[in-house]
């Protein structure tokens, strides 16, 4: 066992200042899903027109000390400030009106705070469309140039619009004002301008047709508002004049009816004179005349009609009774072949007529593709009125439209595809219509339907999602390696190989972790050791990839929960210290571990000789005398060997589970106030860190003051013998007057002690103060305390200071040794100096008395 080197607590003062540290943690947002309404704000979708001043979302975190937060938000620079942010209750507020069409997106960086730490993130909120734009002209003003003799029914100009909304806001469908007046009709898809079947333009009598087109937006109702804007433009159409003026017969013209399922006879021709009557045009076969009666009669059936009027010019000669035609006149007769409607448009297929027709297609073909692959003629074997009919698809809305929309007699049906989206093999793969063909202007409204079956085909449109943007996991420290941390979850609804999802990892904190990349399970490396004091956070990024290379990321937040494995370790000067009576002494015992409680430490006094003297606070670890304890006076009253160094063992306990502790010994040395005083005692407290200096120097002053003592005595010694006058004793006290200038110069030496009897304690008023204070309200006279034990052997007079077998365990060790275990008087200590000065004049006179000298 190694010697403890005790020092007197005259000699010097330690004080130790003890900071502890408290760990802070950072706050964090909650966790935001897709539909969340507070968190972070990520996933924030907000219409276009939300109104300036609606409260949008809830900035929602905590503090993991359970500290107050507080929120902020900020945008990059040069940014529009849309929201405002309540900092206590998180409260966003829209402060800046929205428009889509100008921007999209917007960049916020949120942020939480709790006093010490700030956390910020940017997070991105999509701004939606609402109906909010009116339809806008292509290419105006519309002036169209149209010959007279323009076929009736003929496309003479396209209008095109725009708007800017998206979805159903966004289609635009067309119309004419004064539908029933105007000579035009307009396809209110494609906004392809015609004339009406059956008018032809006349250049002598109108030249120029001012046409009103109106244009619609679909609303906003797949968006539940009911918001419809429309815009307004005029074409202009100019007549371009045609030489097709007929030449003009003079005479009343005759009109004739044939209804399709009679014959019957048209005319008839009264004359006075012989007169022959002749078909000279028109007939093409299907009508003849009587030319003596002028009885036109229909020769077909007039279900075989191919046109609805025939104008037959018939030539009038009046014949001679030679036989010669005297003279002769023309005249034009108009039939009008009137249809009875007896059929309903029927649909036809490559084979006849046909009532189911099927397609197999891939999902999602380009907005205006045609279905090439469903040939459907449609016809009405009716004439005139009787074959005008509408087509429509009745089924999904939205998705697919028929062109043309209203059929004379017969026509090519075309499917177009309107909703690229709406065709999604993972929603259908089956689409079902109905192709209806219904008449337009009769009063029977007959009608036919075909069965439209579309089958879907998967193509690779999609990519694999996460369950969440981001996973949040904890494990403890200890966990052995391939343990299991967090499952994420991504999935591809694509069929087949496309659906198939593989996981991996990567990033600079994925290096102890591994991921299976069919289930996703997130597992620690064998060979990993997660330690809460060295990394306590790691957060790397997952992909989730299918077999076509499509992926998408999220990122996974790992935090390694700390556990209890670390005990408290008190500091390296907890050995010994220095107390000042009234003042505290400190110790400190750090607790590696990472979080609290388990690196939160606790103090108590386990053993003290003697008992009942020290009182601990059990979180500072501040060692107290006991309050009755006010002077070193009582520490000799506790101690019989007047030892002011006593033992303590001490514990420092920490908060964990299982909890830990740690003891030490510590010797505490106690001293009064008074030694601060003097520049001997300034200088040992600015060396008490280094003790071996002030041994060093201390060790070098006595040797001086040896010296010189010892050459002053041999001084005296040598002239008292040399000389033979013997002077009387006054003469001696002047001669030691003359080596007072060196104790002069010596006094920084000394300490000084208080000569006034009063300061003293006094016996009796130590008994009184030990049974008021230290008695626990016991009446009677409290035992003397234990005395301490006793010093051991005093050290060499002179340590070598350059050894290695020197070692000063603590800071507060004294700088020279004891030489003397008798307890020294109140007024201090005497100098080396003084010591041999007085013993040197005792043996001088003993000497003197011995040879019967008076004087030296």
């Amino acid at each position: 066992m190694k010697h403890v080197r005790h020092f007197s607590p005259s000699l010097f003062l330690n004080l130790v200042h003890v900071c502890l540290a408290q760990a802070n943690y950072a706050p964090y947002f909650f966790d935001n899903g897709a539909s969340s309404t507070n968190g972070n704000m990520a996933l924030l979708s907000l219409s276009e027109d939300t109104p300036v001043g609606t409260h949008v979302y809830t900035l929602n975190g905590t503090d993991p000390e359970g500290d107050p937060v507080t929120y902020g938000m900020t945008y990059e620079t040069g940014s529009r400030s849309y929201f405002a942010v309540d900092t206590n209750f998180g409260n966003v507020t829209l402060t800046e009106e929205l428009d889509r069409e100008k921007e999209d997106e917007i960049e916020v960086i949120v942020s939480i705070s709790d006093g010490l730490s700030t956390v910020a993130e940017k997070v991105r909120i999509l701004v939606t469309d609402a109906n909010d734009e009116s339809p806008e002209f292509i290419n105006t003003p519309y002036i169209v140039q149209v010959p007279e003799n323009t076929p009736s029914g003929s496309s003479i100009f396209k209008i095109e619009a725009a708007d800017k909304d998206t979805g159903s806001g966004g289609s635009i469908t067309y119309f004419l004002q004064n539908i029933r007046t105007n000579k035009f009709t307009i396809d209110r898809h494609s906004g392809v301008l015609r004339i009406k079947t059956g008018i032809m333009l006349d250049y002598e009598k109108s030249r120029t047709h001012f046409v009103t087109v109106v244009a619609k937006d679909g609303g906003g109702k797949l968006r539940g508002d009911n918001k419809v804007f429309s815009t307004t433009t005029t074409v202009t159409i100019n007549v371009e004049d045609v030489q097709d003026t007929p030449p003009m017969f003079i005479g009343t013209p005759y009109y004739g009816y044939v209804y399709e399922d009679t014959l019957a006879e048209v005319g008839n021709c009264d004359h006075h004179n012989q007169m022959s009557l002749s078909l000279v045009t028109g007939s093409e076969g299907s009508f003849e005349i009587n030319n003596t009666t002028g009885a036109i009669s229909v020769i077909k059936s007039p279900s075989k009609l191919k046109k609805e009027v025939y104008e037959l010019k018939i030539q009038a000669s009046e014949i001679s009774l030679d036989g010669d035609v005297t003279a002769y006149a023309f005249a034009t007769v108009t039939i009008r072949v009137v249809d009875l409607n007896n059929h309903p448009p029927t649909f036809y297929g490559e084979n006849g007529p046909q009532n189911q027709f099927e397609l197999t297609m891939y999902e999602h073909p380009p907005e205006g593709e045609i279905l090439r692959g469903l040939k459907i003629t449609v016809n009405d074997s009716d004439q005139g009125a009787n074959a005008k009919f509408n087509l429509r698809l009745v089924g999904p809305g939205g998705i697919f439209r028929v062109v043309p929309q209203t059929v004379l007699n017969e026509a090519q049906v075309t499917i177009i595809v309107e909703n690229s989206a709406a065709i999604d093999y993972e929603k259908f793969q089956l689409l079902t219509f109905k192709l209806l063909a219904i008449e337009v202007n009769t009063p029977e409204k007959f009608s036919s339907t075909a069965d439209i079956v579309i089958h879907l085909l998967d193509t690779n449109d999609n990519v694999p999602k996460f369950s969440s943007d981001y996973y949040i996991a904890r494990i403890p420290e200890n966990s052995p390696g391939g343990s299991n941390v967090v499952a994420v979850t991504a999935t591809d609804p694509d069929s087949g190989l496309w659906g198939e999802v593989k996981y991996s990892i990567y990033g600079t904190g994925a290096d102890l972790f591994l991921i299976h990349p069919s289930t996703g399970i997130i597992y620690t490396q064998p060979w990993a050791t997660l330690d809460a004091e060295i990394t306590a956070k790691y957060n790397f990024y997952v992909k989730a990839e299918d077999t076509d290379g499509k992926y998408s990321l999220a990122e996974v937040f790992i935090t390694v929960l700390d556990v209890n494995d670390h005990s408290p370790e008190f500091n390296k000067n907890i050995q010994e210290k220095t107390m000042i009576i009234g003042s505290p002494v400190k110790i400190e015992a750090i607790d590696q571990d990472a979080e609290e409680p388990n690196n939160i430490v606790d103090y108590s006094i386990m053993q003290a000789d003697p008992a009942n003297v020290f009182d601990i606070d059990q979180s500072t670890g501040e060692i107290k005398l006991k309050s009755y304890i006010r002077s070193l006076d009582i520490i000799h009253n506790i101690t019989k060997n007047k030892d002011c160094i006593w033992s303590v063992v001490v514990q420092a306990k920490d908060r964990g589970s299982p909890s830990f502790s740690t003891t030490a010994v510590l010797k505490i040395d106690i001293t009064e106030e008074t030694l601060h005083k003097g520049p001997m005692a300034a200088f040992l407290m600015q060396t008490k860190d280094n003790p071996m200096k002030a041994l060093g120097v201390l060790a070098g002053v006595m040797g001086i003051m040896v010296v010189i003592t010892i050459m002053i005595s041999t001084a005296m010694f040598w002239r008292n013998k040399r000389s033979n006058k013997i002077m009387p004793v006054r003469r001696i006290i002047k001669k030691r007057q003359i080596h007072q200038p060196r104790t002069v110069r010596m006094e920084w030496l000394k300490f000084k002690w208080s000569s006034n009897p009063a300061e003293k304690f006094a016996i009796e008023d130590d008994t009184k103060s030990l049974q008021n204070e230290n008695s626990n309200n016991n009446v009677q006279v409290p035992s003397l305390p234990p005395t301490a034990p006793a010093l051991p052997p005093p050290p060499v007079l002179a340590p070598k200071i350059n050894t290695t077998e020197w070692r000063v365990t603590t800071v507060s060790g004294s700088l020279s040794p004891k030489f003397i275990n008798k307890p020294g008087k109140k007024r201090g200590l005497s100098s080396t100096h003084n010591a041999l000065v007085s013993e040197l004049k005792q043996k001088f006179e003993k000497r003197n008395i011995a040879s019967n000298n008076p004087h030296i």
